[in-house]
């Protein structure tokens, strides 16, 4: 039997029984309240595209599985869907400067976008990966669902790799906050 007695009490707007449906803002809002890691996502070919990512999870590990959500006006999205592939790369505490840059939509097209940080290409298919990232995937595009005002786009992953235990690159209530690596245990301080 589970003792109801120790959970608080429901938010305000739940205890009222909010009948309206939320508004964008609400719902971002109550959204940002959900911790995500960080990263910038890469399509190669032509005119290579980037943008910062933090709807980024893994799917599964037989086949190795992971899904991004590209919003579909997104110069990144139709860049995905040409080349059928995609690169991840996870940002560490110091990346927060790239992750920034990335998210600006009047950051430059194409390759004049990738003048912010150190970039290498991947072996196996050629796609953009940051040097310094703690954690890199290179990933064939499985499938693409609709999703609201987005793609959620599934890859194969084909190739990646991790560097050391380095501190990563969060994102709490519309902030960049920094997770301590392993070793120093798991506090987390924000990052100016």
């Amino acid at each position: 039997m589970v003792a109801h007695s120790s959970f608080a009490s429901p938010p305000p707007d739940l205890a009222a029984g909010q009948s309206a449906e939320p508004s964008e803002a609400h719902i971002r809002r109550t959204l940002a309240r959900f911790t995500t890691g960080v990263t910038v996502v890469t399509a190669g070919g032509q005119e290579p595209q980037a943008m910062t990512v933090n709807s980024f999870t893994s799917v599964s590990l037989t086949p190795p599985l992971v899904l991004i959500c590209v919003n579909r006006r997104a110069r990144l999205h139709g860049a995905v869907l040409r080349t059928k592939a995609f690169a991840v790369s996870v940002l560490g505490a110091q990346q927060r400067d790239i992750a920034r840059h990335f998210a600006d939509s009047q950051r430059p097209s194409g390759s004049a976008q990738f003048t912010a940080g150190d970039w290498a290409v991947s072996a196996g298919m050629r796609l953009p990966v940051l040097n310094g990232a703690i954690a890199w995937l290179e990933c064939a595009l499985e499938e693409a669902h609709p999703g609201g005002d987005h793609t959620i786009m599934i890859g194969r992953i084909t190739g990646g790799s991790f560097g050391g235990d380095h501190d990563a690159l969060i994102f709490h209530s519309g902030r960049f906050h920094q997770l301590q690596g392993a070793s120093a245990g798991t506090r987390s301080t924000e990052a100016p």
